[in-house]
């Protein structure tokens, strides 16, 4: 496998095409990069701003440009020495009228090709969706909707259709007779019995009563063609049958005034009845559905990946690609969604042999990625937390929790929320998918002497509470292989629950029995392969309810230090030793060292530079101490009452400060606009914490007052003190963070990784959450940006380095930083892929405030030097610790062999034996010093 150098993240819309991308071609390979790194590319829901609402597995996006103009890109960009990883989709599709295959199954059911596609439970019991995929779409109730009508049917070249809004599902062709057959004696009398068209119209009703049942062969699928185009060729030229099928929509729709009945909507519902899915209010979904989504999003519907038919349909075009050179590796989406991820990345493998392969993968805490995936690692939560996590100062988290209990009354254990939040999340999006769960569990406990006596009612208590308290996103336990970890968390877990629950003593450790695929060796074959299909099942819930009860709800509550709330973060886990840094890096080395480094995604809570504001706030607890006491003064006249509390709760208003830390904009050019993206911001926040307001029934009342409360905090008048007050300390944690971003941007660039850089973060990233995240990105002006730096540092390097630090705000640093490190990567390719990793060891005065580590490789040597807790070494005004601030700090020890390092950001060379960080240090706050081992001495 060839690892990419590294990779550039893209995100490809209808406003940023592959034509567009091809402008931009020339600016990322002089930035440095080795591989574009794609967003989905395949057609998704029109309109669709990130790609993972996928419609079509085998058609190029054509609102990105098409086949053609990939394939024009991707050769244009190989010339210049760039390739290209692809974000794929395996585990759902688009609820889309544009979703062929999902169309087919609505149209034909069982008859079919695709009937056995998505994970759809055609066998449920409720008898209103036996043999009817629940389409939970719907803005109110059926009867109400109905009645207003709101639902209708339609017809045009495609044939029949349920109309809803956008929303477009087919009529069964069994159906049309319905409708064609409403009216026909007065069709005839009209036109005459011996009427061609009339004929046409007979043979086509014919056509469909003949239509062969469950048999999904090309010869049906060839009569339906005949009958859609037979169908709307005559409603096209023949008048009396285009008018016959207007008034019988009409008629059918509850239109036609001139019609005299007692219930308008009748004939149209019992149509309704007849289909392949029944449509439903949206909310309906939360407490009954039979299909499997992703996450709790009604509109993304799963596949049966597992089954082979539907991976090679799903990924016959990507396989193609990635046969013919235009992909070089793949990313897996969601990978945890998968039934059996081990059983597909390995089918995944053999399919594309040694192409670079990463999955969408988050462990909690020191979780392992299972070691026997064919991959190269995931793609950089983890390392992306554990940097942000370097510069908080864990010394001061008793301060913080002092703080943020007094300010807020909150004195709640991380873990009791997230399990509040969790069991929560069930209660209202994903009581359908555990009550499912139960009746699968159910069907088979009842056959073993042990689970006979045990209700549906106690399953489904035992399985919210297991799933409440689950320590990771997924375990993979199947009938091939069982890891002692997964062993570990299964018990971890009903081990909790039986602690909060020992009423249920009996329930949970049969469903450990079940987890773990013990079952009675005397059960049928049928019924086992029933056990384990329910362990798989239970496995692919764990993972979307940990998302959506940690990162889109505790996280949102969870408000101590906002910077620890990040994907596959943990807000308890405040700061990581040094020592414990260097130890995951060098596991790191060995274990993963092709695994992405990332530190922006499109999904992450907040920008990378954003966090480490915030970081650089954990060294303040005084000051934060002395800030949160004035504006709480200040402030509490601003605030409006609704329900008689005062708005916002402290909670709310305790995030809405620390957000301003983070977010505030260090130019006036971007203070524009600031409000308005801060207002869209709080208003997800307060929903995705559910406590204030939800998205199911939005408190309008309480988000207005936060956003109005907001608003009165960024007026710029001679009055406001609370701005008086406030940016004096946003500009210190903005000093200390720059510092820190430069030093984020060299781990992601040495640490062992490969290096992935967000779309548009070569400047100050301080967005908010998507969709802030995902915004227009001015490529043209980087590109101009990076052409001068380039022509300033061939004339003068320690001159430009002056100059940048001078002006850190307009992030110009931050790119040059990046052009260097990912300069000095494509020059020592081998000495950062492949290299070693081992700690620097420094001696003098400040060696508590340096942070390093030596890359080693044959006769290759890089030392990476950055500034950590630097808070007490600067102050206001002074953002950088340079050249003679550092005293007699040094480099105590290197490798052997090494005489001269050269420094690829400032170009200077010093000796390894004598080196000193206020000579290291004296141009730029962080280093990257290369060196050659001498032939004789190669380490």
């Amino acid at each position: 496998m060839t690892a990419p150098v590294s990779t550039y993240r893209l995100q490809f819309t209808r406003d940023f095409t592959f034509a567009q991308c091809g402008k931009v071609l020339d600016y990322l390979a002089a930035l440095g990069v080795s591989h574009i790194y794609a967003s989905p590319i395949f057609r998704a829901r029109a309109g669709s701003t990130h790609g993972y609402d996928v419609c079509d597995h085998q058609e190029i996006n054509p609102e990105l440009g098409g086949e053609e103009a990939f394939r024009t890109l991707a050769a244009a960009a190989r010339e210049r020495g760039l390739g290209w990883i692809q974000d794929i989709v395996p585990n759902h599709m688009a609820v889309s009228g544009d979703n062929k295959i999902l169309v087919d199954v609505l149209e034909n059911g069982t008859s079919s090709r695709y009937y056995h596609y998505f994970d759809i439970d055609w066998d449920h019991p409720y008898e209103s969706i036996k043999g009817r995929m629940l389409a939970p779409f719907l803005g109110n109730f059926y009867g109400t909707t109905l009645e207003n009508g709101e639902i209708a049917i339609a017809f045009d070249a495609e044939g029949f259709s349920v109309r809803y809004y956008d929303l477009r599902f087919p009529l069964r062709v069994d159906s049309y007779i319905r409708i064609l057959t409403l009216g026909l004696d007065k069709l005839r009398q009209k036109i005459g019995r011996n009427s061609p068209d009339y004929i046409k119209l007979l043979g086509i009703l014919y056509t469909i009563k003949s239509l062969p049942a469950d048999d999904p062969q090309v010869d049906r699928y060839d009569q339906i063609f005949f009958i859609k185009q037979m169908l709307f060729e005559l409603s096209e030229t023949s008048g009396p049958v285009r008018e016959h099928i207007q008034a019988n929509l009409a008629r059918v729709n509850g239109t036609d005034a001139a019609e005299e009945v007692a219930d308008r909507r009748a004939l149209l519902e019992s149509i309704l009845a007849e289909q392949y899915f029944r449509l439903s209010y949206w909310k309906v979904a939360g407490d009954e559905i039979n299909y499997r989504r992703f996450f709790s999003i009604n509109d993304l519907i799963s596949l049966r990946v597992e089954d082979e038919a539907v991976f090679r349909h799903s990924h016959a075009k990507i396989l193609e690609l990635v046969k013919e050179g235009a992909f070089g590796g793949l990313r897996v989406d969601h990978i945890d969604g998968l039934y059996d991820p081990s059983r597909y990345l390995r089918r995944l493998r053999e399919a594309i042999s040694d192409a670079y392969l990463v999955v969408e993968k988050i462990c909690i805490g020191d979780e392992p990625l299972p070691a026997f995936w064919p991959v190269a690692g995931s793609t950089g939560y983890g390392f992306m937390n554990a940097v942000c996590r370097l510069f908080v100062d864990g010394a001061q988290e008793k301060a913080f929790d002092r703080l943020y209990a007094g300010f807020t009354g909150r004195r709640q254990k991380a873990e009791d929320v997230v399990v509040w939040k969790k069991r929560r999340i069930i209660e209202t999006h994903m009581f359908g998918d555990v009550e499912n769960m139960a009746r699968l569990i159910n069907a088979v406990s009842s056959l073993d002497r042990q689970g006979f006596d045990i209700t549906l009612r106690s399953t489904k208590r035992a399985l919210t509470e297991v799933l409440a308290h689950f320590p990771v996103y997924r375990t993979y336990i199947s009938q091939e292989v069982i890891r002692p970890v997964d062993i570990t968390y299964v018990r971890t877990a009903v081990r909790r629950a039986k602690r909060h629950n020992t009423d249920l003593a009996y329930e949970l450790d049969f469903l450990e029995r079940f987890l773990l695929l013990q079952y009675d060796e005397h059960l049928s074959e049928e019924k086992k392969t029933q056990w384990t299909r329910f362990a798989m099942r239970f496995q692919q819930v764990t993972g979307p309810l940990m998302a959506k009860g940690v990162e889109d709800t505790a996280f949102y509550v969870l408000n101590r230090l906002l910077c620890l709330n990040e994907v596959g973060g943990e807000p308890d886990a405040f700061g990581l030793s040094a020592e414990d840094f260097h130890a995951t890096m060098a596991e790191r080395a060995t274990k993963w060292p092709a695994a992405m480094n990332a530190t922006a995604t499109h999904d992450t809570k907040r920008g990378e530079d954003a966090r480490l504001r915030l970081a650089a706030l954990s060294e303040l607890p005084d000051a934060w101490r002395a800030a949160l006491a004035g504006f709480s003064r200040q402030n509490q006249r601003r605030k409006a009452r609704t329900d008689g509390k005062a708005v916002p709760d402290k909670n709310d208003e305790y995030m809405l400060y620390q957000t301003l830390l983070a977010h505030y904009p260090d130019t006036a050019d971007d203070l524009p606009g600031f409000g308005e993206r801060l207002s869209a911001f709080l208003v997800k926040a307060v929903r995705e914490g559910k406590e204030q307001s939800t998205w199911l029934n939005p408190n309008l009342a309480y988000e207005k007052a936060l956003t109005d409360f907001a608003a009165k905090l960024l007026r710029d008048t001679p009055k406001n003190a609370f701005l008086a007050e406030f940016l004096p300390l946003c500009r210190r944690v903005t000093e200390i963070g720059y510092s820190y971003s430069l030093a984020q941007t060299l781990l992601k660039l040495t640490c062992p990784g490969t290096p992935d850089i967000f779309q548009g973060t070569e400047g100050w990233d301080l967005s908010f959450v998507d969709p802030d995240n995902r915004r227009p990105v001015d490529f043209t002006a980087r590109a101009a940006a990076l052409a001068a730096l380039g022509k300033a540092f061939a004339k003068d390097p320690a001159a430009l380095c002056r100059k940048l630090l001078e002006a850190p705000n307009d992030g110009r640093v931050k790119l040059f930083t990046l052009w260097r490190g990912l300069s000095a990567r494509r020059e020592n390719p081998e000495l950062f892929t492949a290299g070693a990793y081992q700690a620097a060891s420094f001696a003098g005065e400040r060696t508590g405030h340096v942070f390093g580590f030596w890359r080693t490789f044959e006769n290759q040597a890089a030392l990476t030097v950055l500034p950590r807790r630097i808070a007490a070494l600067t102050g206001p005004g002074v953002p950088f610790v340079l050249g003679e601030s550092w005293e007699q700090t040094r480099l105590a020890g290197a490798p052997a062999g090494l005489v001269t390092l050269t420094d690829a950001i400032t170009g200077r060379e010093h000796a390894c034996a004598s080196c000193y960080l206020k000579d290291v240090l004296r141009d730029f706050p962080v280093a990257l010093l290369i060196a050659k081992v001498r032939p004789e001495e190669t380490v």
